[in-house]
């Protein structure tokens, strides 16, 4: 049997788009000589639907999609993602199925078992989890069928009490699939390779994995298809970030000897990973939302610069336009090393002075002001003259404004609400400043893009004279670490000082991030690179009083 695997970039709701693109990927497997093609979960519909999934008139779209694909199986079998009905009395109304297509007909469904609740899975909010599990019959083969999570609770050892596998397993499958929605997260690949590679060395099984690419609003899929040998060998990764067909041989996998799964490091591979993520989820965003150009303010600044960078990358030079916005305390550096930027990348970029919008603001509040300092609420006044100015630009022209701010800052709320936090995207949003200075690095690996200066000065928002971030916050190498503890890790305080970091510098960094839930709740739709995206994945109550989120399971 020669099974294919096709890894491709679906549109959540555009069922014409996604249907051809599946009807397209059968007739090329079948004139490779394919017997089976694999697509990835809810293939049909595009992953995560959400609550178009309460809409009846969606699911039977999605149904009438799976009968179109259908129609093309003749020669060759399908198996798609869709949602379909629970006809069973009790129980959620929708279930989360694998369709089997062949001799233009649904040969036969499998439903997913285990229903993921947690971080920036919801599917318990619409799908019933299946209490039994089959085999599927394709041509002579028992295909054991599992779809995403089913596989993740290998030898219930994970949160569920079932697992779904071991019951395939027990029914004498000759090989087993895994259709996949799996989201990108920089370190999560290994993970996900060692689950599949557990299966198939448990079950001893050849295991097809398939998963989806693209970016979904803020959730980004890497793709990552990949099939393993009997023992848990990996005998092929499908290139992340790229729509991919590939066909095998199912006996040559079963022979194959396989490597070791692959390990993501540190250092330059991580960066290449998010900036991979990061075009593709911009330029996504724009392609699947209708919109074609991009503005952003261009401080000089490295935030800004790799913004751009990105920006330029994701949708071409003559898509986007950078706007210099100095103001009075912008150094003559800051203009210079954004204009050698905007001239090195070939962009569009203007500049538009923001001195007189701030006298005029400050002259309409100068009486209710009388007598008090210069302080955070004048240096605010600076921020949303440049969102002002951007917004307008955005609103005359149609350009959607990009929002530069990083993970770091938007964590203990060192941004300006309506002001540098404006946007209809945030690029780098689950980016910390240190993988800033990656990224940056990266994209001068060949030659040098973004201007040394840019990288090598110490960051400051220029709100009054020789500012620097530092002033209010530690060295970006220490708020880093001191986030990922509490943010990808969960741990306590009490777990974060005993890493060696002074009792006073923990509890003052956290007393920031939590007071300024508000304010993340404001932010854009933000890419998600990491396994904790502020806004997706983690949710606070705004007024609570409570620091200590270690993780129970």
């Amino acid at each position: 049997m020669k099974i294919a695997l096709a890894q491709l970039n679906y549109h959540v709701g555009n069922f014409t788009k996604n249907t051809l693109k599946i009807k397209n990927s059968i007739l090329q497997a079948k004139h490779l000589g394919a017997d089976l093609i694999v697509f990835s979960e809810l293939s049909v519909c595009g992953y995560p639907p959400k609550d178009m999934l309460n809409s009846q008139v969606f699911v039977e779209n999605c149904l009438g999609a799976v009968k179109d694909i259908a129609s093309v199986c003749h020669g060759i079998t399908a198996v798609v993602g869709s949602p379909s009905f629970n006809r069973k009395r009790g129980g959620k109304i929708l279930l989360n199925s694998a369709f089997v297509l062949s001799d233009g007909l649904i040969a036969s469904v499998y439903h997913k078992g285990l229903m993921p609740t947690y971080d920036v899975f919801n599917e318990y909010r619409y799908f019933e989890p299946a209490q039994e599990f089959h085999t599927v019959q394709i041509e002579e083969k028992k295909v054991a069928l599992t779809i995403c999570e089913d596989i993740w609770n290998v030898a219930g050892e994970g949160m569920y009490a079932m697992n779904p596998p071991e019951v395939l397993a027990g029914l004498a499958p000759d090989f087993m699939i895994n259709i996949s929605a799996s989201p990108f997260a920089w370190n999560h690949l290994p993970g996900r390779m060692r689950t599949l590679s557990e299966n198939a060395r448990r079950y001893s099984l050849p295991l097809f994995s398939v998963n989806l690419i693209g970016g979904q609003t803020d959730l980004l899929f890497d793709g990552g298809s990949a099939v393993f040998n009997p023992k848990g060998k990996l005998v092929d990764l499908f290139p992340l970030f790229q729509e991919s067909l590939k066909v095998y041989d199912l006996d040559s996998v079963m022979n194959d000897p396989g490597r070791e799964s692959p390990s993501v490091a540190e250092g330059i591979e991580k960066h290449k990973l998010i900036l991979d993520a990061l075009i593709i989820g911009v330029r996504d965003y724009f392609e699947k939302t209708g919109q074609k150009q991009a503005i952003l303010g261009l401080s000089g600044g490295i935030d800004s610069a790799v913004s751009l960078v990105i920006a330029h990358k994701a949708l071409g030079r003559e898509n986007v336009w950078a706007v210099l916005l100095p103001g009075p305390y912008s150094s003559n550096h800051s203009v210079t090393d954004a204009l050698a930027l905007a001239k090195k990348l070939g962009v569009r970029h203007d500049i538009i002075s923001i001195n007189d919008t701030v006298t005029a603001i400050e002259k309409s509040l100068g009486k209710l002001f009388q007598g008090t300092n210069k302080e955070l609420a004048e240096e605010n006044i600076q921020a949303r003259a440049r969102a002002i100015i951007l917004m307008a630009l955005s609103n005359k022209f149609g350009h959607m404004l990009l929002n530069t701010s990083n993970k770091s800052e938007a964590a203990v709320g060192y941004g300006t609400l309506y002001g540098d936090m404006c946007g209809g995207l945030s690029v780098l949003g689950d980016v910390y400043k240190t993988d800033v200075y990656g990224l940056a690095q990266l994209i001068n690996n060949d030659e040098e893009i973004i201007p040394v200066s840019t990288i090598e000065k110490p960051p400051s928002a220029e709100l009054k004279p020789d500012q620097k971030d530092t002033d209010s916050l530690p060295d970006y190498d220490i708020l880093d670490q001191i986030l990922y503890a509490y943010f990808e890790e969960e741990q306590d305080p009490e777990t974060i000082i005993g890493m060696g970091w002074k009792p006073d510098l923990v509890y003052k960094v956290l007393k920031m991030v939590d007071s300024s839930e508000y304010k993340r709740r404001q932010s854009p739709p933000t890419l998600r690179v990491s396994l904790k995206c502020p806004g997706i994945g983690r949710e606070l109550p705004i007024e609570a009083s409570y620091m200590g989120l270690k993780r129970l399971f």
